[in-house]
């Protein structure tokens, strides 16, 4: 596949499908995105304005933010979104936002956790409990991890949401909390909710691909402990979680969100070096479990992911020979004990 330059690579990336544009229409009422500075959150609310834009249709798009870097507040203005700075975990600033129909819940705390454990309880179980308190006639999609899953064997398939969870470490486990509050509001109060259970996006900005490119690039071992592991590119990843709001229940549903393929990090590796004339070196042995999800109910709603994984190989490495910008927000993919 040919690709341009940069910056006309993201923006072919961040075209919106038929199949998004068609949905965006059956979305009642407008789309608020609360934690919308993270990694993902503005190039999903970029997504749904262009979704609105194509459909001919009015709808607000809002983000919801600390913006502690007015220059992301900006940048979100000019394309058309809303914002509101609010801290979610001042009830009083929550308590102001004002009643919108979708939700997206992007809102978390990961990295740091080791060291402030409180912190990241508050963030990933008490604010939850606040926003479907709040929230609660709105339709909410709320972003999960598939850290709240075991490891299981590679050659099992990956989990489904059929599996009970095992959260290993305090991150998994207050990703579970998070979960069960909305499990519980949304059957409290009728919240028609989804469990968005993610692992891992990647982007050529960030993620798995990246790490795994970085390394082969700079001649840095690979560590085969975890020699599996499952990816969705973002721009897919971003689509499900807007397509998401037409399929949220009470009581909630949960959705695991990955691509189809359970991936070797030594063959992911192999083909960066291909592509940059560089062969891969790799230490450790592998284990013979991984963190791998079984995406299949999402599939059947939403079809394969547009974006294959030899085109997601494809395009980050020319983002790194080109010498795109990287976010330096590394996955930890290869974390077995569940320290972040």
């Amino acid at each position: 596949m040919h690709y341009g330059n940069l910056k006309q690579l993201e923006e072919d990336l961040l075209a919106p499908s038929a199949a998004l544009i068609a949905d965006i229409q059956r979305i009642q009422g407008d789309i608020m995105f609360l934690g919308i500075g993270g990694k993902m959150g503005p190039s999903m609310a970029t997504l749904a304005v262009r979704a609105i834009r194509a459909a001919g249709i009015e709808k607000k798009v809002i983000g919801v933010s600390r913006f502690s870097d007015k220059n992301v507040e900006q940048s979100l203005n000019i394309l058309g979104i809303e914002t509101i700075a609010c801290d979610l975990l001042d009830q009083g600033q929550l308590q102001k936002l004002p009643q919108i129909p979708n939700i997206i819940y992007l809102a978390g705390h990961k990295f740091g956790t080791t060291g402030n454990e409180n912190f990241t309880w508050a963030m990933n179980t008490f604010l939850p409990g606040m926003v479907a308190s709040h929230f609660k006639a709105s339709n909410i999609v709320a972003f999960s991890s598939g850290n709240v899953l075991p490891f299981v064997p590679v050659t099992d398939g990956g989990i489904s949401e059929e599996t009970t969870p095992e959260p290993i470490g305090e991150y998994a486990q207050s990703c579970l909390g998070r979960e069960r509050i909305f499990e519980y509001f949304s059957k409290k109060n009728g919240t028609p909710t989804l469990i968005y259970r993610l692992n891992y996006a990647v982007d050529f900005r960030y993620g798995v691909l990246v790490e795994i490119a970085k390394a082969v690039k700079e001649q840095r071992p690979i560590d085969l402990t975890s020699q599996n592991v499952n990816v969705i590119w973002q721009g897919d990843a971003n689509e499900i979680a807007l397509r998401s709001l037409l399929h949220c229940t009470s009581p909630a549903k949960i959705l695991n969100v990955t691509g189809p393929e359970i991936l070797s990090t030594r063959w992911i590796a192999e083909r960066f070096g291909e592509l940059f004339n560089i062969t891969p070196t790799f230490v450790n042995q592998a284990a013979e479990t991984a963190l791998l999800n079984n995406a299949s109910e999402c599939h059947r709603l939403f079809g394969y992911p547009k974006t294959t994984i030899r085109e997601a190989i494809d395009i980050t490495a020319k983002w790194l020979i080109e010498g795109g910008d990287l976010w330096n927000k590394d996955t930890h993919f290869q974390e077995r004990k569940g320290k972040f």
